[in-house]
Parts: structure tokens; sequence; C-alpha cells
């Protein structure tokens, strides 16, 4: 990927990583209003599926560890295009709330894990090793963190259906904000290794 693209890449994730960053916040949603909450959450999504994309399209052999990672990070931001579309007009306490919010949430967040395992792995050889103390190996590491965090949100957000409440809103909001963060520190990593002559990468 040339550093022009990486450097396009890394500002729509930040973008997208800061929207998800801002939006779990309990202080914004009451200063914006539900509503306007959702719909900044939905933005965010949409740049990450622009980022993601980008990403993608490089021409790289397909079936690689790369691809494979790449393709899998464009396919949870799909799912999160639905679920935070459909969170719109979906309250959380609504009969169809896991449906058709929570089950695409979840789905996204495996194919984000499964996309961060993939480059973790694909940057250190192995699962045993830790990954070099390079660039790549910073971005995975952090962005493997974030992957994990937004499972976790998942996990926190499913609604149990005799309260209609989430599982747990807090750490739901918590570990949302938590991985767009490790998500936005990837980003600048991103940026910043892009404006690096090519020899110092």
């Amino acid at each position: 990927m040339t550093s022009a693209k990486d450097t396009w890449t890394g500002s729509l994730f930040v973008v997208g990583s800061t929207c998800f960053l801002v939006g779990p916040f309990p202080g914004f949603a009451e200063l914006v209003g539900a509503r306007a909450d959702a719909a900044v959450f939905f933005v965010g999504s949409l740049f990450f599926t622009s980022a993601a994309t980008l990403q993608w399209l490089p021409a790289r052999p397909p079936g690689g560890t790369d691809w494979w990672s790449s393709a899998w990070q464009l396919v949870g931001t799909l799912f999160f295009n639905v679920t935070t579309f459909r969170a719109l007009d979906t309250a959380v306490g609504a009969a169809d709330y896991n449906q058709v919010v929570w089950r695409p949430d979840a789905f996204g967040s495996v194919c984000f894990l499964v996309s961060g395992a993939l480059a973790y792995v694909g940057v250190g050889g192995s699962w045993r090793r830790l990954p070099p103390r390079t660039a790549d190996g910073r971005m995975a590491s952090v962005n493997l963190a974030g992957c994990v965090a937004f499972g976790v949100s998942a996990a926190a957000a499913y609604v149990v259906p005799s309260t209609a409440e989430a599982l747990d809103a807090g750490v739901a909001n918590a570990t949302t904000a938590l991985g767009a963060l490790a998500f936005l520190i990837g980003a600048l990593l991103l940026i910043r290794q892009s404006r690096r002559p090519a020899a110092s990468r």
C-alpha cells in the first residue's frame, strides 16, 4: 500500500474511532439526545467501512494472511453499518432488539476478532511469539486489543428478555470506548508510519 493510501486509511479510521470513543459517554448522550448519539455511531461505522474498503482494495495475493485479515475486517464493518443503522429507530428494550440490533453487532465483533487475530499472527509468525517491536507489530497488538474490547462490549450489550435491559450497559459502554481508543491509536500509528521514508519503516 502506498503512503498516500495509508494516510487516507488511517485518517478515515481516526474519524470512525473518534465517533465510537465519544458516543458511549453518558454525558454526550444526554447533551445531544439518544437519536443524535445513535447517529454518531452510524456515521462512525461508515468511516470504518470506508477505511476498511481502502485497506482491502490494494492488490494483494488473494488468500494471504493480510488479505483475509482485511476481508474479515471489512465484513465486520458492514455488520456494524447494519446494527448502528437499525439502532437509530430501535430502542434497547424493544422486543426485537436482540435480533435486529444486537445480533449483527455480535457478528461484526466476531469478524473483528478473527481479523485482529490473523493480523497478530501474520506479524508475529505464531501465537507463541510476541509481535516484533516494529510499527507493524505495535499496530497488530493494539488493534487486537481493540477487537477484544469490542467483543466484550457486544457480549455485555445483550438484552436480557426478562428485564428488557442490557446485561451490563456500563461494561458495554466502557469497553466500546476502550476498543475505539485502541483503534484510534492504531490509526495514528498507521498515519505516522505512512509519513516515514520507506527505508526507515
